[in-house]
């Protein structure tokens, strides 16, 4: 009994002291279709990314979907002696990271389909760093609240600090955030680079989205002209039972 009540209080910890409440998700208005946000947001996820995340069931050579030769991404998104065949891991080791960062960082091959939102989560998770000394990296999110991850996108976005409103029951939550120091992008640039990288992620997650979306719509339009046949074909051999 002393065991189940310990568990329990640990697991309201969290219902108390910082809320996260609901986060409303910014809409990523993604396209698909947009070779060039891919090939950008690949470009992103290369260099500020994969050295903590992989994309660990996705292939280098699937960015040829996308317009991208192999020969550009051997030269532009690959490091050392890999081959374009090769599956996108990362270099650091599980053992050292859990240690830096309290936990192995995630493989983001999934998280457009894994998290309620997909593109709209990741966008909005790009966009909601903000300035938190309490934390071991300074800084805080306000859609995944203490997450262990540095915001390594810090220097293009810049420094953001959060309104903190309190509810009646004294949780405390993040009215709105303020960027209170310009990065080496603008507001609207920096956007479209989490706009891009949640395209480039939502791709990674089901690369024949749009192939398996054009063949259902084929398929429903089979399937109704299979219906109103067989309704002909029913009333045709049952007209002299009628």
């Amino acid at each position: 009994m002393k065991k189940l009540i310990a568990i329990l209080s640990l697991a309201l910890l969290p219902l108390t002291g910082f809320a996260s409440g609901a986060v409303h998700l910014e809409s990523a208005d993604i396209d698909l279709t947009d070779d060039a946000a891919m090939q950008r947001g690949a470009k992103y996820f290369v260099n500020y990314c994969q050295g903590c995340h992989s994309l660990k069931y996705f292939r280098y050579e699937n960015m040829q979907k996308f317009g991208l030769t192999k020969e550009q991404i051997r030269n532009n998104l690959m490091f050392g002696d890999g081959k374009v065949g090769d599956l996108m891991t990362t270099s650091m080791p599980a053992v050292e990271a859990a240690e830096w960062f309290g936990t192995v960082p995630p493989d983001l091959t999934l998280t457009a389909r894994l998290r309620k939102g997909g593109a709209d989560w990741i966008y909005t998770y790009l966009t909601s760093f903000y300035k938190d000394e309490s934390r071991p990296f300074g800084v805080n999110n306000k859609l995944f609240p203490n997450v262990g991850m540095p915001h390594v996108l810090m220097e293009l976005q810049g420094v953001q600090e959060a309104v903190i409103e309190e509810d009646e029951h004294g949780n405390k939550h993040v009215k709105e955030l303020k960027l209170v120091k310009p990065g080496r992008l603008s507001v609207e640039e920096y956007d479209q680079l989490a706009r891009d990288l949640a395209t480039f992620l939502t791709h990674v997650a089901e690369p024949v989205k749009l192939e398996r979306q054009s063949i259902g719509i084929w398929v429903m339009l089979f399937l109704l002209v299979f219906f109103v046949v067989s309704v002909m074909l029913k009333k045709e051999y049952w007209k002299d039972v009628h």
